[in-house]
């Protein structure tokens, strides 16, 4: 088993909380080794370390405005990629109308954030209704498709190869941030079952960023229930 050092000391003018009540004059930063997880320490500077006045190379901070980017199209793997790295994946979506065909991501689970809009979601596990500010985890694989009630636009945020998981909140608690029970998830209610046809469908299937299509006779969409925990869930930021 691997055991980090773990060592914790204090040098200097410091705070005994981290974030509250820096010394007068300094500025924190704070080091890990994973991010938000892990080892850290909390460094007090005179200056801004934000202070920096030219910055070369492609680690250079940018800022993107894609207010008038086009990012409409009737399928999400037609949205406008925005950043992505082995690990993760970005993309702005404008969902004008009713998807008339089923997606499904094989290369790792999706984020839905709802900029603006509302409507349902159709997917494996039954119907979901949603509204701006709605944070939607679909699990790698899932079947699912959009009913817009009002346009919508949304960021998609791939986890490739990989999932959503919740961070580790220790002494605070699992109710910390958000409370589970505010979670949601899709219902089998008479609005899933009516679409519930012998029409057929098409799904699109992304692997290994390559596309393929799947057609049925029938609406795949046809679950009579189901049970488990790997499963669409939502929240949204006025929850947290």
């Amino acid at each position: 088993m691997k055991r980090q050092i773990s060592l914790p000391r204090m040098e200097g003018r410091v705070s005994r909380q981290a974030h509250a009540d820096l010394p007068e004059g300094t500025y924190e930063r704070e080091m890990g080794r994973e991010g938000f997880f892990g080892a850290a320490t909390h460094i007090y500077h005179a200056h801004p370390p934000t202070g920096w006045t030219d910055w070369e190379g492609p680690l250079r901070p940018r800022a993107y405005d894609i207010n008038d980017l086009d990012c409409g199209g009737p399928t999400p793997w037609t949205a406008k990629a925005l950043l992505g790295n082995t690990h993760v994946k970005s993309r702005a979506w404008r969902c004008e109308r009713a998807m008339g065909m089923l997606a499904r991501n094989s290369d790792g689970a999706d984020v839905l954030f709802v900029h603006a809009g509302k409507g349902d979601l159709y997917c494996d596990f039954g119907r979901l209704d949603y509204r701006d500010g709605d944070y939607i985890v679909l699990p790698r694989g899932t079947l699912w498709r959009l009913e817009p009630s009002e346009t919508t636009d949304l960021l998609l945020v791939e986890a490739t190869n990989s999932g959503f998981t919740l961070p580790d909140k220790g002494m605070l608690g699992d109710h910390a941030i958000f409370d589970p029970a505010v979670l949601d998830t899709p219902r089998i209610d008479d609005a899933f079952r009516a679409q519930q046809t012998d029409n057929e469908w098409r799904v699109v299937v992304k692997r290994r960023n390559e596309l393929s299509t799947v057609t049925y006779p029938y609406n795949p969409l046809d679950a009579q229930g189901w049970k488990g925990d790997n499963v669409v869930v939502r929240v949204n930021w006025r929850d947290i």
